[in-house]
């Protein structure tokens, strides 16, 4: 797959140095999965959810949230958000992902 917008995952792992290792673990299964639908990112994240057109990634442990955008035809996957829980739990993510 081909990753979008790296610097999102960078950018936010500079404000929150313990999610680095779980982006970057991320990051590098994304870059070899081919993945054709929801099921098949589940073989690799098992509990990635599906909200409007968004996947929704636990990333540290459940700490963080990693909200992506997957075109799979392209094999394009689109870093929306990454953020803490708290800022997940007010939902203003979701308006994105319809």
């Amino acid at each position: 797959m081909h990753l979008v917008t790296k610097k999102r995952l960078q950018e936010f792992w500079s404000a929150y140095p313990d999610s680095e290792t779980s982006l970057t673990h991320w990051f590098r299964i994304v870059k070899k999965a081919d993945w054709t639908s929801l099921a098949d990112i589940r073989k690799d994240f098992p509990h990635a959810d599906l909200v409007g057109d968004c996947v929704v990634f636990n990333i540290g442990g459940n700490k963080y949230r990693l909200i992506v955008k997957v075109r799979y035809r392209s094999r394009a996957v689109f870093v929306r958000f990454v953020m803490t829980h708290s800022e997940y739990n007010k939902e203003k993510w979701k308006a994105d992902c319809r």
